[in-house]
């Protein structure tokens, strides 16, 4: 397999198209039925940009430390047990990949429906998106990060033109973000913490080259950067995004639906402009489609590489592409999609992805006490103020979603059974790396 062939604006593109989808098109809509208030709809994407980063900072330092692929799956077998970074990598096959890349597609497939586009059920849209985009991914590593960058400057320039055509245009409403009477409450509220995890989930591929670092050059240096410029650059995106959704459509159109970007594209161009844009947005969703397969087949393959039992799923096509590993998600991902609605999919991943990126998180403050004397090429500033406030929100997040969606947190904690009966019948791991990182 090619090593090292990924530059730094492939993997700036790589965390970008990951995060720019289907989240920030459809959250708003479910925000708004709790926090009817626009000072706190903005605070939300203020505090998500701002915990990503933390993370990332954290990531980042970790990624430095041990340049491999596998994302959590690698953070967690180094700083705690196999076992943890095990039950990590199948959260990251099941919930982390498996089920956003479902819950994208079908997001993909509403969109193409409500436009009319196809005449099919979204379900049976969005399993050919799958398909295909799997199929694109058994192709050369170099055509795959082409058709990232490419698809994600299409992406970023397609918001912008919304973002133009709805601050020029002379409907919509006079609204103040000024913070108000009531805001203090609603953030502090309930509705505000569950509100975050749709937020969350709108940014979630914040850590996107921590799973492809092995194919990223001088990663030391470019997957921090990375981690930086990609989202810095998304949380301003949604921000200016959002408050123009606010601005331009009432809010009881959106409030609870799914579609709100495509509703909000419709009372900005009208009709026939809102349809163009809309199918615009769905064709700008199939780029996050594309980076999650990425992602995720290379965790995959890291826990094959690292499991004889396993083994198939490091196994490579003519062009380096780990074809049974593109395979096991795409078919976990279709079984997902015909499985549940978008919003059960999402509380179902979201309560897994937030335990495991707390773990890799608090990984950080546990190697330095573990490993002070280890190179670390890059160190979390601030420190340790960073992971604290990651570590503290995300508890906070998760605290309210057992709460509120214990169904979904049950499967979720169901998961992770089934992962630790899978380890305990394979646990012969082959030689493993060593702790530094080299290949």
């Amino acid at each position: 397999m090619p090593h090292k062939t990924l530059s730094l604006p492939a993997a700036v593109a790589m965390v970008i198209t990951s995060m720019i989808g289907v989240g920030v098109f459809t959250s708003v809509g479910f925000q708004l039925a709790g926090l009817p208030s626009g000072f706190v709809i903005l605070m939300l994407w203020v505090v998500g940009g701002v915990v990503s980063l933390c993370g990332a900072l954290c990531y980042a330092e970790l990624v430095a430390m041990m340049p491999r692929s596998g994302g959590e799956y690698h953070i967690l077998r180094e700083a705690y047990h196999p076992m943890a970074g095990f039950l990590a990598g199948w959260v990251s096959i099941t919930a982390g990949f498996a089920a956003p890349i479902a819950a994208v597609a079908m997001a993909f497939g509403k969109y193409t429906e409500a436009l009319g586009l196809t005449g099919l059920p979204h379900q049976f849209v969005a399993a050919a998106l799958i398909i295909a985009v799997a199929a694109v991914h058994l192709g050369s590593l170099r055509l795959v990060g082409g058709f990232l960058t490419a698809t994600t400057v299409l992406k970023v320039g397609l918001i912008l033109a919304f973002l133009v055509g709805a601050w020029m245009s002379k409907s919509g409403q006079e609204i103040s973000f000024a913070p108000k009477t009531g805001d203090a409450t609603l953030l502090a509220s309930s509705n505000f913490a569950t509100s975050l995890v749709y937020v969350m989930f709108a940014y979630l591929g914040w850590n996107g080259a921590a799973y492809v670092a092995s194919d990223v050059k001088n990663p030391q240096r470019n997957v921090p950067l990375a981690f930086g410029i990609g989202i810095v650059s998304v949380m301003l995106l949604y921000i200016v995004l959002n408050a123009a959704f606010l601005r331009s459509t009432p809010w009881d159109q959106m409030s609870g639906e799914l579609e709100a970007a495509l509703i909000s594209a419709k009372a900005i161009f009208g009709e026939s402009g809102g349809r163009f844009m809309g199918g615009l947005i769905a064709f700008g969703i199939i780029s996050t489609v594309a980076g999650f397969t990425w992602a995720g087949s290379r965790v995959n393959q890291r826990i094959g590489q690292d499991f004889k039992n396993l083994g198939f799923l490091d196994q490579q096509n003519r062009w380096g592409a780990p074809a049974f590993a593109l395979i096991l998600q795409t078919t976990l991902s279709l079984i997902m999609l015909f499985s549940g609605t978008f919003d059960q999919v999402i509380n179902y991943l979201m309560s897994q992805l937030i335990v495991c990126s707390m773990l890799a998180v608090l990984a950080v403050m546990i190697l330095r006490w573990k490993r002070p004397q280890a190179e670390r090429p890059f160190r979390v500033p601030l420190y340790p103020l960073p992971p604290l406030l990651f570590l503290a929100v995300s508890l906070w997040m998760l605290l309210f979603q057992v709460l509120e969606r214990p169904k979904e947190t049950a499967w979720g904690l169901l998961t992770l059974v089934i992962g630790a009966g899978i380890y305990a019948s394979i646990r012969s791991p082959k030689a493993a790396p060593s702790s530094d990182g080299s290949l």
